[in-house]
């Protein structure tokens, strides 16, 4: 037993406490950097195919394999242009934003209210007049945008009134070589034990009652569990932020990422598509948040693609 390591108490982190469920499989973006400039979309919206791999030449000065080939995984993220379906408006109050009003677009999608629940007989240009002498205290506009899954089949004021009830690409939102940040729901894998939901060590196979678990869960006294004590319970399905992922390629050429047979548990690609390095997380189908990157803006020229694999996924 020389060779077992001992110092194995926990390997997860305790940033996430409680490792609960998320209570919807959508991502809920709760932080949005700072942007100056022209009034624009800060996000976007799509749904993770797969995963492939790929082969670009280094294009980052410094880096270790400047202007070799590497190959690296690479995730397809189908993005169908978004609906802008309402307008809301804030203004500054008390050192928090408050609402001043919202404008609804004239036809809105049929599924949309399948989803939520639409305001009848919606006035737009009613509420347009309404805000005009609101337009000097407005301090942020948000948008509210619907995604179109049938078609995957899985100042202020005058951008956004040219924007409401049209569709906005990706383009028009990100551009090839730029990184985001990427919001989505992890895998959910259900009530797991503590050696694979904080990957301690298996105690010796003569152990009484237990191998897969803690030694002990504290002492008598304090009086009750510490919260640090690997415990089994809920694993995975938990929101998650993972930051500056670069956009390889932004394209409406499905011909171009389509593998033989298909992205296993989605299918084809048939509408636009985001090509992000790395992987991102969550399972196929799962909707991803695209985000206006938070820890600094890297302006970088899209890297060269010499390939991307298209080898069948079955058996993978």
């Amino acid at each position: 037993m020389g060779h077992r390591k001992y110092s194995a108490p926990r390997r997860g982190s305790l940033a996430y406490l409680p490792r609960g469920r998320a209570t919807h499989w959508s991502p809920r973006i709760r932080f949005w950097p700072r942007y100056e400039g022209p009034p624009k979309l800060l996000a976007f919206a799509g749904f993770k195919a797969g995963t492939t791999h790929s082969t670009i030449v280094d294009n980052r000065q410094g880096s270790l394999t400047y202007g070799k080939e590497v190959t690296f995984p690479v995730t397809v993220v189908e993005t169908p242009p978004l609906v802008v379906s309402g307008l809301r408006f804030y203004e500054m109050w008390n050192g928090a934003l408050r609402s001043v009003g919202e404008v609804w677009a004239s036809d809105t999608q049929r599924d949309l209210g399948r989803a939520i629940k639409l305001p009848e007989k919606f006035n737009s240009d009613a509420a347009w007049e309404k805000l005009e002498p609101l337009k000097e205290r407005v301090r942020e506009v948000r948008a509210i945008v619907s995604s179109q899954p049938r078609l995957a089949k899985t100042g202020k004021k005058e951008p956004g009134k040219k924007l409401l009830g049209t569709e906005v690409k990706v383009t028009d939102v990100f551009k090839e070589g730029g990184e985001v940040d990427v919001v989505a729901i992890t895998k959910g894998k259900g009530i797991q034990g503590p050696v694979k939901r904080w990957g301690i060590k298996k105690l010796k196979h003569k152990s009484r009652k237990t191998v897969r678990g803690v030694g002990s869960i504290g002492p008598w006294h304090p009086h009750f569990v510490m919260y640090s004590v690997p415990r089994p319970g809920q694993m995975g399905f938990a929101q998650r932020t993972e930051y500056n992922k670069q956009i390889l390629r932004l394209s409406d050429n499905p011909a171009d990422i389509n593998p033989q047979g298909g992205f296993l548990h989605y299918g084809p690609i048939k509408t636009q598509y985001a090509l992000l390095r790395g992987t991102v997380p969550g399972p196929a189908k799962r909707l991803v948040a695209l985000r206006y990157p938070s820890r600094g803006i890297v302006e970088a020229e899209p890297p060269k693609l010499e390939q991307v694999s298209l080898a069948s996924k079955q058996g993978a």
